[in-house]
């Protein structure tokens, strides 16, 4: 479960014939953006409604990246009657800012919010392709074209920007605590397949702490988890075919 243009790439390389359901979250594509602070939380009532909506009776399969898997994991742990399986791509939860504390985190949120965040805005989608591929080496032109196009907006002056709430850049003014992670991904009773990019956030936060990194896989009682090779975080861009192939490995197999 992730925005639907990101998870394009993987659909269209998928082999056997899924029902795919991949909506844009609250502030993101064409979901409704508030203008002001999200509330992380929001997003777990968000999944929740969504499940009852198209699956009320059966549990279902969850694939979700970043932020996505975030919720999914979470949500998981809190309602494991309702995943069936669960798929987590290149997210094993943050890593803690050393020293951070409450006071600071608060005051830091408070400058950020008097700041009024706004997007970066370019003349042509043209422009925006070249800025993602700049970004991102592994990106091919077409795929950036393609992007280009499904995640961006038309301003009213004209400009483009990506279609996304610039308030969530606000980080939030609560820390980060792993051990509330750690609490909820131990209640999941579904399999769970984690896919950690060779390039991406997983690796950059824990590949220098191997002994934090196996506290957080042991925290899952089924897990397995999958290299995604020549990838950065972003891997339903880089390497599409290798997600599509694990995912249908996974899926059909359980």
């Amino acid at each position: 479960m992730d925005s639907s243009p990101t998870f394009q790439f993987i659909v269209d390389a998928l082999k056997q014939s899924w029902h795919v359901i991949a909506p844009d979250w609250r502030g993101f594509g064409a979901s409704e953006w508030l203008s002001k602070p999200y509330w992380f939380p929001d997003y777990y009532a968000d999944l929740d409604c969504l499940l009852e909506h198209f699956s009320n009776d059966e549990p279902v399969r969850i694939v979700g990246h970043s932020m996505g898997a975030n919720i999914a994991s979470a949500y998981a742990g809190v309602r494991p009657e309702r995943v069936s399986q669960l798929v987590m791509l290149d997210f094993l939860g943050l890593k803690p800012e050393k020293n951070a504390d409450a006071p600071g985190v608060i005051g830091s949120w408070l400058e950020a919010v008097q700041d009024q965040p706004k997007l970066r805005t370019y003349p042509d989608r043209e422009s925006l392709a070249k800025r993602l591929m700049a970004s991102n080496p592994r990106l091919t032109e077409q795929r950036a074209i393609f992007l280009s196009l499904a995640v961006s907006r038309i301003r009213p002056d004209g400009q483009i920007e990506m279609a996304c709430d610039p308030w969530h850049k606000i980080s939030s003014p609560v820390p980060y605590r792993a051990e509330d992670s750690k609490a909820l991904w131990r209640k999941i009773e579904a399999p769970v397949l984690m896919m950690v990019a060779d390039n991406g956030y997983v690796h950059q936060r824990f590949g220098n702490d191997p002994e934090e990194y196996r506290s957080r896989i042991e925290c899952f009682s089924n897990v397995n988890v999958v290299t995604i090779l020549n990838s950065g975080h972003n891997v339903q861009h880089d390497q599409p075919e290798q997600i599509a192939s694990a995912l249908e490995d996974f899926l059909i197999r359980d």
